[in-house]
């Protein structure tokens, strides 16, 4: 009764779900891949996956497919005669997704619609399916398990904010809970969760979180210089990257970049909004403070003129975050000054890059308290402390090297979640 007043309910909402995806290609300037949406994927790319056994890994935009990147890179090791198909539902996720070696085909992930479902899983023909962190369709879901096929959770977690929602909503998602063979969540509290919203206690296990397992090294000063080198800036600049930055934060940055600058004459500001296709917004409140700089996508080094101290790299591209965070002396990770929820503080860590970060950090409760423990950041008690924090950290470079060194500690600490999933893959293949 459940399916069908589900798929009942998908026809009506399908129009607008085309609509929405129509707009949001369209406005972003990328095209809406309805034929992959709707399952069709075409035989040609579906060559490149023919006569292996597959594994389907979902990761729904960026954050989780660099998530899943470590898990990736041991199923390529550990199951070389197999295929990895890796799907995004966004156009970012999928952007950086393809850039990923380790995998062998990347799609858009189906519409939640019957038919789409019907027809990607009859051309795939899965051995497996894993899903990133905690995206559950009904009807995915469903039709997987009638077709014998084991669906994984992987790196599972349920936020403070969304729990009382789910809870709300138990009776939708506990027939999706049910059906997937094992559920591996980030911490014993994120399992607590599940469970109590439907999955079964049996199938559902504490693995910790993949996103400790990222590669991580001292960034060494010939790196660093080479990075700088590519997008014009000097070796002589301090610089700050201020990563992930949400609506109403970049006014408070470069509010106090403006004021550090009277101080901090060798500073410099990578400003990286967290979705790219506000950089034309971003550019006109740049314009508006009289602030000089220049849009990532616009640079062509070599023969680019050098930037100087007290202007400003707006980066309007994607897949460099990671390159932007190891050529900086010091990271703010966005998210954090409004309640938005915070972004992923392990990434500047792994690069022995220290990190300030706002109080709004609900999503990553964990990371931060971890990166605390370590001393491995510095969290804002509130968003109007911004310009005397970066201050303190910017002219005490002692006090980077500490901070930069705690959290490459911190992620020798803790990894391991890749191996404790790769065993429940085992038992599933």
């Amino acid at each position: 009764m459940f399916y069908l007043a589900y798929n009942i309910l998908s026809l009506f909402l399908l129009v607008p779900v085309i609509f929405y995806h129509l707009y949001r290609s369209v406005s972003r300037g990328r095209p809406p891949a309805f034929r992959e949406r709707f399952g069709l994927i075409s035989e040609t790319d579906l060559t490149v996956i023919r006569r292996k056994p597959v594994i389907w890994l979902h990761a729904v935009s960026v954050g989780e497919s660099i998530a899943a990147r470590p898990l990736l890179k041991a199923l390529q090791t550990k199951y070389p005669d197999h295929a990895i198909l890796m799907s995004n539902t966004t156009e970012t996720g999928r952007a950086i997704s393809t850039t990923f070696p380790e995998k062998d085909l990347c799609i858009y992930f189906p519409f939640d619609f019957l038919p789409a479902v019907h027809s990607a899983l009859r051309k795939i023909k899965p051995a497996l399916i894993i899903i990133m962190e905690t995206e559950i369709w009904p009807n995915f879901t469903n039709e997987a398990t009638k077709r014998g096929i084991p669906v994984m959770l992987a790196n599972g977690r349920i936020s403070d904010r969304s729990f009382g929602r789910y809870l709300k909503f138990d009776w939708f998602f506990r027939h999706s809970l049910q059906q997937f063979s094992s559920l591996c969540m980030q911490t014993e509290a994120d399992r607590e969760r599940i469970v109590a919203i439907g999955a079964a206690s049996e199938r559902t296990v504490v693995t910790g979180n993949l996103k400790y397992d990222i590669p991580y090294h001292q960034i060494l000063d010939e790196e660093k210089s080479q990075l700088r080198g590519h997008y014009a800036i000097p070796a002589t600049l301090t610089v700050m990257v201020a990563a992930s930055t949400h609506p109403g934060e970049e006014e408070m940055i470069l509010a106090a970049y403006r004021e550090l600058l009277t101080t901090c004459e060798t500073l410099f500001l990578l400003l990286v909004p967290r979705h790219p296709e506000r950089s034309t917004e971003v550019a006109l409140l740049l314009e508006s403070m009289s602030l000089r700089y220049r849009r990532r996508t616009s640079l062509t080094p070599p023969n680019e003129t050098l930037f100087q101290a007290g202007e400003v790299l707006l980066v309007d591209s994607i897949g460099e975050m990671m390159g932007l965070y190891a050529l900086s002396d010091l990271a703010f990770v966005g998210g954090s000054l409004k309640p938005t929820g915070g972004h992923n503080l392990l990434e500047p860590a792994s690069l022995g890059i220290p990190s300030i970060f706002g109080p709004y950090m609900n999503n990553f409760r964990e990371i931060a308290h971890l990166v605390l423990q370590y001393g491995a950041g510095i969290q804002l008690e509130t968003p109007d402390k911004l310009a005397e924090t970066v201050r303190t950290v910017v002219t005490n470079e002692t006090l980077r090297q500490v901070l930069g060194q705690n959290g490459l500690k911190m992620m020798r600490d803790n990894g391991g979640a890749t191996k404790h999933h790769m065993q429940e893959i085992a038992r599933l293949l």
